[in-house]
């Protein structure tokens, strides 16, 4: 069984640690609503992919 021979220093583990945080969402606005959405996705709001109606929006 593999057993490390050295402890792993506190900046050694917080350095490999620091990646784990979460990002924020990338969001552009809707060229149609101009209300903010995720980017290449349909838009909620309007319903609008490419200038396209993509889904119907009541």
């Amino acid at each position: 069984m593999a057993v490390p021979k050295r402890r792993t220093s506190r900046a050694r583990r917080d350095h490999r640690r620091s990646q784990w945080k979460l990002k924020a969402p990338h969001l552009v606005p809707c060229p149609q609503c101009h209300e903010l959405k995720p980017a290449h996705r349909v838009c909620l709001n309007c319903g609008y992919y490419k200038n396209r109606e993509v889904i119907k929006v009541k």
